[in-house]
């Protein structure tokens, strides 16, 4: 009479047990890799909510920009090493990668991103009306599409116009050159279908996420790729005593403030320009931009 051995019994579901659970974990595993990470948004640009809602987050001017392709400084030169096939910026501004980040002279120039918007722009511009105020407009492709009626008025009052990409693409300077011209041209078509004669000679990259490659396709449009030196940061909705007592404080001669008259409540913005005109004509010329793009 031969005994079964139970010790070899438990040896063998043991072996198999764990080829099964070294099975199991790899399928999990190659399951996992299959499945693409959401989206990151870049630090220091803006997020798209809900349409033409646009929660502007721009970088900070002061500090390194977010998307940088190399280890140079935001207004310098490409280090050693930095990949020659990146484009380079012509004019070499003052702002990141080679945009503008000041008129250049004593002039003070007051921008606005985002629109046209029917409740918010239509404020702006009777106010800068009431003070004599010329401004700069960057306008959203759909958003001049929609309201052709309110880039004419920006136009008719005499401000200068400002392509702020189509749809406020904040990884527009991370797609390709060739997309990069298409948007832009997109939006100065949108534009010039309500003003066919007016020069669009400016872009605002939106959030301020430059690149080397969208700063390069703005030039080669013929655009001034157009930063900021003051940002009240008024997309976050501090209420117009907070934007008024930072634009106050922080502008200076040659200084772009940068503001908002669309992508969200922009009220605050209407009530603290009426405090800040008093203010900053007595002590700047304020200035819309020159049509022809800066120096």
């Amino acid at each position: 009479m031969r005994t079964r051995s139970t010790g070899g019994t438990v040896g063998t579901v043991g072996v198999v047990t764990l080829v099964l659970a070294a099975l199991l974990g790899s399928a999990y595993a190659l399951g996992r890799s299959m499945i693409p990470d959401p989206p990151r948004q870049p630090l220091g640009a803006s997020a798209q909510v809900d349409g033409a809602q646009y929660g502007e987050q721009p970088a900070d001017p002061a500090a390194p920009p977010a998307i940088r392709p190399d280890g140079s400084s935001p207004a310098g030169t490409p280090t050693a090493g930095a990949d020659p096939d990146t484009p380079q910026p012509a004019s070499g501004g003052d702002g990141p990668f080679g945009s503008h980040a000041s008129t250049g002279t004593g002039e003070v120039a007051l921008t606005f991103d985002d629109g046209p918007d029917p409740t918010y722009t239509p404020q702006v511009l009777e106010v800068l009306r009431a003070y004599g105020v010329k401004a700069t407009f960057c306008v959203v492709g759909e958003n001049a599409q929609d309201h052709p009626d309110l880039i004419r008025a920006i136009v008719a009052d005499g401000h200068t116009l400002c392509n702020h990409s189509w749809h406020h693409d904040v990884l527009l300077g991370k797609r390709s050159p060739a997309l990069i011209r298409a948007d832009l041209i997109r939006t100065n078509d949108a534009i010039h279908a309500a003003v066919p004669d007016a020069p669009v000679s400016y872009f605002r990259q939106p959030g301020g996420a430059w690149t080397y490659p969208v700063v390069s396709v703005a030039e080669g449009l013929g655009m001034t790729p157009l930063h900021w030196t003051v940002d009240p940061n008024d997309w976050q909705v501090p209420g117009a005593a907070k934007i008024t007592a930072t634009v106050s404080r922080d502008t200076g001669p040659g200084a772009v403030v940068l503001m908002h008259d669309a992508g969200g409540d922009r009220q605050g913005t209407v009530d603290a320009l009426h405090r800040l005109l008093p203010d900053l004509t007595s002590r700047f010329r304020l200035e819309a931009l020159p049509p022809g793009g800066a120096n």
